[in-house]
């Protein structure tokens, strides 16, 4: 009797399940509302609920503003369950692949390698996303990653969907060949299973890779599935220049941080709602992370007039109230391995991620602002360098005390923004410039000399015309970095701008991540409504 009663309870927890599920599904994406709610505001929710807590927050929003731009001959019932189903599709992810495979370490031992990919949308191809090596990878974490990039390319308009990759191992642990077979290993996994290709699925460098692990999976596709494919080394960004990398694209990200948060800071009426005077030169920063993004977030702000008082590692916290010169600290960490000993600074024990401050640049890893800390954060403005630094129960807190938190499916979306170029670049067999240097330096020529020959013809005598030093540097045309830096100058400055518009059309103050949210899935869910669905 007790078995049968066990048995029984097994099917009826399954009946529930399938109902609630089947519930959820007939809801659209309102289904999970109250649980992804209740899951995110925890004290350590899991990364996706926190990224799919957004996407319900922004939902809303959203569907009105599509439901207006929707233009076809159906009733309004069927246009909002259109809408609401399109929204309901876009929230999980639509391919995750978990790979394990063995490597025979160099003393002979064999261990096995875990690692994921994950898909998220395929509403624009390829999908596009970076690869980490790193202990506390796993498929929630590349899940979610995988949702913040499809909304990161809506955000800036690069015409890709969203993907990720992770191997879960700590690259401290492994010789560099051992590492050589991992990337090559992985890189063969990915392509035969169809998750790696120019046109289908693009990765590129993240926590614990670089542009060297990148090259060796452009090499190894190239010779494996790609042999025959023109376009091979287009498989991947984030490469050397003489493997077809493309300048600019090492600091990309931490040019796009310093961009992304300019926009509002030069912005009267956003400074007024946090209490600062508009723009760059004065600010006080604290800095997370000293890696590739924080390095550079902090080289811009640096130039641009901004002090850096403080830095925090992961192994020492330095602070200086004069400011750190981060070319210094780079030399420092390159000699020494650590930014420990630093002599332009002071060592301190303190959690400086709370101190005082103007900014805070949280470039370093997940969920380091919570509801433990958040109401002690004094920073006007956060720029999120990394993915998802700030819980969604810390992110009301900051909301609520007025602390304005440029986004990261904004803030950190240069690297992206870089790697479509470079994969344009790929694409079409030349660099940026090329073509055109010599024209735009012989009719620049040609100009002056016209000039100088009007003037001499019309006041007689020799009038020279000197260009002036701009002019003169500008002459010769603009080079790759240069048209690279431009463009995502320009990228940046209007994504910030139609963000800035949503906020204000929504009356959202300075919940800047909602308003992004809102434009990314208005975004592209008009263009998944316009493309039609191929097989329903």
């Amino acid at each position: 009797s007790s078995g049968i009663n066990a048995e029984y309870g097994v099917v009826l927890r399954a009946a529930l399940k399938r109902a609630s599920t089947i519930r959820c599904l007939s809801e659209g994406w309102r289904g999970d509302v109250d649980e992804v709610k209740k899951v995110a505001l925890s004290s350590d929710p899991p990364f996706s609920k926190i990224v799919d807590y957004y996407f319900n927050k922004a939902a809303p929003f959203a569907e009105d503003a599509i439901n207006k731009t929707v233009k076809a001959r159906m009733t309004k019932d069927i246009k909002e369950r259109l809408v609401s189903g399109v929204l309901s599709d876009l929230k999980p992810c639509n391919s995750v692949l978990s790979l394990s495979f063995p490597l025979r370490r160099d003393n002979g031992e064999i261990v096995t390698i875990h690692g994921y990919r994950a898909q998220h949308s395929q509403h624009r191809t390829p999908c596009k996303g970076g690869m980490r090596f790193s202990d506390e990878v796993e498929e929630d974490e590349v899940k979610a990653l995988a949702k913040l990039m499809t909304y990161k390319c809506a955000v800036c308009d690069v015409p890709f969907g969203g993907a990720k990759a992770g191997i879960k191992i700590n690259p401290r642990d492994f010789s560099d060949m051992e590492l050589e077979k991992i990337t090559r290993r992985f890189t063969v996994e990915l392509a035969k299973k169809g998750f790696l290709g120019p046109g289908i699925d693009v990765p590129a460098p993240d926590m614990g890779t670089g542009e060297r692990e990148m090259s060796w999976m452009a090499d190894t596709y190239k010779n494996t599935i790609g042999t025959t494919d023109i376009n091979s080394h287009a498989c991947v960004t984030g490469k050397p220049i003489v493997m077809g990398g493309i300048h600019g694209r090492t600091s990309a990200t931490g040019r796009g941080v310093y961009h992304s948060t300019k926009i509002f800071l030069d912005d009267p009426q956003y400074m007024e709602m946090v209490g600062l005077v508009p723009g760059v030169s004065g600010k006080t920063c604290i800095l997370q992370g000293f890696g590739n993004v924080g390095l550079h977030t902090a080289r811009y702000f640096h130039r641009a007039g901004a002090k850096i008082i403080a830095v925090i590692e992961w192994d020492g916290t330095i602070y200086n109230p004069s400011g750190i010169d981060p070319k210094e600290l780079e030399d420092w960490k390159l000699e020494h391995g650590t930014i420990k000993g630093f002599p332009g600074a002071t060592e301190t024990t303190e959690d400086l991620l709370e101190g005082e401050c103007d900014i805070l640049l949280p470039c370093a890893k997940e969920k380091v602002i919570t509801e433990e800390n958040a109401d002690r954060i004094k920073a006007k403005v956060i720029a999120e360098g990394a993915n998802g630094p700030i819980t969604p129960a810390a992110d009301e807190i900051l909301i609520k005390k007025n602390i304005l938190v440029v986004p990261d499916i904004y803030c950190n979306s240069g690297g992206v923004t870089v790697s479509y170029f470079e994969w344009l670049k790929n694409l079409n067999h030349v660099s940026y410039g090329r073509l055109t240097f010599k024209y735009e330096f012989d009719s620049n020529k040609h100009l002056l000399q016209s000039v100088q020959s009007s003037l001499e013809s019309r006041f007689s005598g020799k009038i020279p015309v000197t260009p002036t030093p701009e002019f003169e540097r500008a002459m010769g045309g603009a080079s790759e970095k240069d048209i690279v830096n431009s463009g995502l100058e320009y990228t940046m400055e209007r994504s910030g701008k139609k963000i800035k518009e949503t906020a204000l059309a929504h009356d959202l103050g300075v919940d800047i991540r909602t308003a992004a949210f809102v434009l990314a899935l208005t975004k592209i869910s008009n263009n998944i409504i316009m493309a039609g669905f191929t097989f329903t």
